[in-house]
C-alpha cells in the first residue's frame, strides 16, 4: 500500500486534492450549519492558512523566478550566429503566433464571459491607477525608473524588460560575461529546484483552496469553472486547426491534412505526459519523417518548448479576462495592449517547472492591477487544462519549425507528401 502511493506523481495528486478539496468543500456548504466549525475553525483558519500559505510561498518564489528565467532564457539565444537566419524567422514566427494566440484569447474570452455571474468577496485592493492608465503611461512605465524599487514593489514589466535587456547584452558579451551568465544559470537552477521543492507541498494548498471555495460559494462556482475550461479549449482548438493550418499553408502551400495524420502520435504523448520537454525527443524524430532537417529542427524545438507557449499564452489571458470579469473591471485597449506585451515577453522564460504557467501568471494579473483572488482556483484546474494547452504548444513548436525549414531550404516536400522515405533513421542507435 505505502509503495502503491509512492509511485503516485505529484500531478495525479494535485488532480486527487482537487476532487476531495471539491468534494469537502460542497459537504461542508450543504450539511455543516453550525458556524463556529465551518466558519471558525475550518473556513477562516484551517483552509484559509493551508491555501494562503501555499500561494504565498509561490509569490515568494514569482519574481526571481521569471527575472533569472528571463535573463537565462534571453542569454542561450547565442548560437544564432550559426543559423542567424534560421534563428531570426523562427523567433519571429514563434511571436507572430503567440501574439495570434493572445488576441484570440482576448476576443473569445469577451464572447463567452466565462466569469460572468460570479462573485468573489476580496481582500485585495484593485490598482484603479493600473487599470485605467493611458496608453502613454504603458508604454513610460515598462521603462524601470528605478529597477531596485521595482524589484521590491514587484512591478513585472520594468523587471521584465530589465531582464531581456541583460540576456541581450550577457549574449553580445559572451566571452566577456561567462562569469556573470553562470551566475544567472545557478540562481536559475536554484529557484526552480526552490520551486519545485514548495510545489510538493501544492496538494495540501490546492485542496484547502477548492474546500474554501466551494465552501463559501457551493455549487455556484462550478458552471463559471466549466465555462473558464471551455473557453480555454476552445480558443487552444482555433490555435491548432485554424491559425496553424493557415500560416502553414500560406508560406509552404502544404496540406495541413498530412501534417495532423503523421504528427498525431506526438499530439497524443504530449496531452499524456503534459510536458514541452518530454516530447522534444519524439517531436524531433516525427519532423525528421516528415522531411525536416535536423540542422533546423535540433534548434527550433528546444527553443520553442521555451519561449513558444502558445497555449500557456491563451490559459493564462483566459485567466486575466475571468477575473476581470468577476470583479466587474473593464479593460481598455491600453490594458489590451499591456496584457499582450506582457505575455509574450513572458512566454520567453516561462520556468520548466510543474503548473508554471499558474505561477507565472501572478506575474500578469500584477501587471494590469488585478487581485490574485482566483489563483487558487486556477491552480485547481491547472492541470486539466494542461493537458490541451501543451498539445497546443507542441503543434506550434513543430509548424513554425516546418514553415522556417521550408523558406531556407532544409524541407524535402517529397518526403513529406509521402512520395519517399526518409534517407535514414537518425534517431535508432
Amino acid at each position: 500500500m505505502i509503495n502503491r502511493l509512492k509511485n503516485i506523481s505529484l500531478t495525479q495528486w494535485m488532480l486527487i486534492s482537487m476532487f476531495l478539496g471539491l468534494i469537502v468543500g460542497l459537504t461542508l456548504n450543504l450539511y455543516v450549519k453550525d458556524p463556529f466549525i465551518k466558519n471558525t475553525i475550518l473556513m477562516d483558519h484551517i483552509f484559509y492558512i493551508g491555501g494562503n500559505g501555499f500561494i504565498k510561498l509561490i509569490r515568494m518564489m514569482v519574481i526571481p523566478l521569471v527575472f533569472c528565467s528571463l535573463v537565462v532564457g534571453v542569454s542561450s539565444i547565442s548560437d544564432m550566429k550559426k543559423l542567424t537566419r534560421i534563428g531570426g524567422s523562427t523567433i519571429a514566427l514563434y511571436l507572430i503566433t503567440t501574439a495570434i494566440a493572445v488576441i484570440i484569447a482576448i476576443i473569445i474570452s469577451n464572447i463567452l464571459q466565462p466569469g460572468s455571474g460570479l462573485t468573489f468577496t476580496n481582500s485585495e485592493p484593485i490598482n484603479n491607477a493600473t487599470i485605467n492608465q493611458t496608453f502613454a503611461d504603458t508604454l513610460l512605465n515598462i521603462i524601470p525608473e528605478n529597477i531596485i524599487g521595482s524589484l521590491a514593489e514587484g512591478e513585472m514589466v520594468p523587471i521584465i524588460i530589465f531582464a531581456v535587456l541583460i540576456g541581450i547584452f550577457l549574449t553580445k558579451f559572451k566571452d566577456e560575461t561567462k562569469n556573470i551568465k553562470h551566475v544567472f544559470d545557478e540562481a536559475n537552477k536554484l529557484f526552480m529546484e526552490m520551486t519545485g521543492f514548495i510545489m510538493k507541498f501544492a496538494p495540501i494548498g490546492i485542496f484547502c483552496l477548492i474546500a474554501k471555495t466551494f465552501g463559501s460559494l457551493g455549487f455556484d462556482v462550478i458552471i463559471p469553472l466549466l465555462s473558464f475550461i471551455g473557453c480555454v479549449i476552445v480558443c487552444l482548438a482555433i490555435q491548432m486547426f485554424v491559425v496553424y493550418p493557415i500560416i502553414l499553408v500560406a508560406i509552404t502551400r502544404l496540406n495541413p491534412i498530412i501534417f495532423y495524420k503523421k504528427f498525431f502520435p506526438v499530439m497524443l504523448f504530449a496531452f499524456n505526459s503534459c510536458s514541452s520537454n518530454a516530447t522534444i525527443p519524439i517531436n524531433l524524430e516525427k519532423l525528421y519523417e516528415l522531411g525536416v532537417s535536423n540542422e533546423v529542427s535540433s534548434f527550433s524545438i528546444p527553443l520553442g518548448a521555451t519561449i513558444n507557449m502558445d497555449g500557456t499564452s491563451i490559459f493564462q489571458v483566459c485567466a486575466v479576462m475571468f477575473t476581470a470579469q468577476v470583479f466587474g473591471i473593464h479593460f481598455g485597449l491600453d490594458m489590451m495592449l499591456l496584457i499582450v506585451m506582457t505575455i509574450m515577453l513572458i512566454s520567453i522564460g516561462t520556468p520548466g517547472v510543474p503548473s508554471a504557467g499558474v505561477i507565472t501568471l501572478n506575474t500578469v494579473m500584477a501587471s494590469v492591477g488585478l487581485p490574485l483572488t482566483t489563483v487558487g482556483l486556477f491552480f485547481g484546474i491547472d492541470h486539466i487544462v494542461n493537458m490541451f494547452r501543451i498539445v497546443s504548444n507542441v503543434v506550434g513548436d513543430a509548424i513554425c519549425t516546418i514553415c522556417v525549414s521550408f523558406k531556407n531550404n532544409y524541407l524535402d516536400t517529397d518526403i513529406y507528401n509521402g512520395k519517399k522515405s526518409p534517407p535514414y533513421n537518425k534517431f535508432e542507435n
